[in-house]
């Protein structure tokens, strides 16, 4: 009779790119993965300015981690959020939704837990301007865009009328791009003759970068033709500019110079700046591990913390090379993770090679048949940029049927300009505070 033998534990931190690459490179080793996300679900975040914008739905771009991994028998999924790593005891201390704690013991650890958004030091600023991180916060910016047309519509003066139809967005990166893009397109073409009192085309789209240039990771050549086609779509660019202020009404900005200038828009969008989760801090601390500005995690050539062979980082997390925060970064560290850990339980004693990044591109779409594609020396933009955006994207968006939803819906929104995923959704805080919408205390009875 044979002794039970107890796989080995590999419990990987987060659900994106690179926790759902390791868990596949794992899937026919003998180990026991815990997949611990703080949402239920994979989430393709490329296409976040998609669901914001109306073209494709939550299901497209977000499927359940339990369905992703449905034939992966030696995986489980954990939904709570990671708060501590005890190294020594070798255990991850978690937090469920409820306020449960777990504790999940761990012969290998995988940390793929992303990056979140910063506002440098201004959190109060995202009570205005919401970021796009999360499928939450894409329905609160297609809510937040579509709500400033109707309200808009039924303005009480031509001031209240423009600041609804003003949209201000901070950061000059692909999101605030393409979102920029999307915004003008919705204002030009998707509300067109929709309303009576306003025309939707004269909206003004705002876009604030820090820097010379848009899109300047992708080099001056593209973030030339990027700017001239915002430009043409109608978007205005201020550049070398710094947000010093943001309210409910609108943003105050720097330049260079130190001249301040006020901007009155109703809807304001935070597209620039990351950082590290807490549990990134919390894991330095226990391992000794240098962070760099933005909390990433600085690692071995071969994705480890020093001292802690056991421990590997990948994705936007990690430090490494100046390694920039893509998706495709984060789908091959994670699947070299996951190998490392296959390897070391088949026995392999031979060193493995370091993570080496291969660059397939960096890709921003702009407007219908406009979009800016770099790969390598090849630089794409307008209409061929837009069919390599249209192929890439296709290529690694989770499931067949994200696949033909997008297809589909794509095809629509192209071909007609309209969007079917325009419904959102008010919340209490969107109502004014006035009497006419405080709740009423009934009378009590006689």
């Amino acid at each position: 009779m044979q002794d039970h033998v107890t796989p080995r534990r590999v419990v990987i931190l987060g659900g994106g790119f690179a926790g759902l690459f390791a868990a596949r490179a794992l899937r026919h080793s003998p180990v026991a993965v815990t997949v611990v996300d703080r949402r239920a679900h994979h989430l393709f975040q490329p296409l976040l300015y998609q669901c914001a914008s109306g073209i494709l739905s939550e299901g497209q771009i977000a499927q359940p981690l339990r369905a992703v991994l449905r034939r992966h028998h030696n995986v489980s999924c954990v939904l709570a959020e990671a708060t501590d790593v005890d190294v020594k005891a070798r255990m991850v201390h978690a937090r469920r939704p409820e306020g449960g704690v777990l504790r999940l013991p761990y012969d290998d650890l995988i940390v793929a837990v992303g990056l979140r958004q910063s506002y440098f030091g201004h959190d109060e600023f995202a009570a205005h301007a919401p970021g796009m991180k999360t499928l939450d916060d894409a329905l609160d910016i297609r809510r937040r865009i579509y709500r400033a047309f109707e309200m808009a519509e039924t303005a009480a003066d031509d001031r209240e009328r423009q600041q609804w139809l003003t949209f201000a967005l901070v950061g000059g990166g692909p999101t605030g791009v393409e979102l920029a893009g999307q915004i003008r397109e919705i204002a030009g073409h998707t509300l067109d003759r929709e309303f009576q009192k306003i025309d939707s085309a004269r909206s003004r789209v705002l876009l604030f970068e820090g820097s010379d240039a848009v899109l300047g990771a992708f080099g001056p050549r593209l973030a030339h033709r990027a700017a001239r086609t915002l430009q043409s779509l109608g978007v205005e660019l201020h550049l070398g500019t710094m947000v010093t202020d943001i309210d409910a009404h609108g943003l105050t900005v720097q330049d260079h110079d130190g001249t301040t200038t006020r901007f009155e828009a109703r809807t304001v969008l935070w597209t620039a700046g990351v950082d590290a989760p807490p549990i990134a801090a919390a894991l330095a601390r226990a391992t000794g591990a240098t962070q760099d500005r933005a909390g990433r995690i600085a690692v071995a050539p071969d994705l480890t913390i020093p001292g802690h062979p056991e421990i590997r980082v990948t994705g936007d997390v990690m430090s490494l090379n100046r390694l920039p925060g893509l998706a495709e970064v984060a789908m091959q560290s994670g699947a070299y993770a996951g190998r490392a850990v296959r390897h070391a339980v088949e026995g392999r004693t031979k060193q493995p090679n370091p993570f080496k990044y291969w660059d397939l591109g960096s890709a921003a779409y702009i407007s219908r048949g406009r979009a800016v594609v770099k790969v390598g020396p090849l630089h794409l933009s307008g209409t061929i940029g837009w069919l390599a955006w249209l192929f890439v994207h296709l290529a690694f968006l989770t499931g067949f049927r994200s696949r033909l939803g997008a297809v589909l819906s794509w095809s629509v929104a192209f071909a007609t300009s309209s969007r079917r995923e325009r419904a959102f959704t008010m919340s209490d805080v969107d109502a004014p505070a006035g009497p006419a919408f405080r709740q009423k205390t009934p009378p009590p009875p006689p």
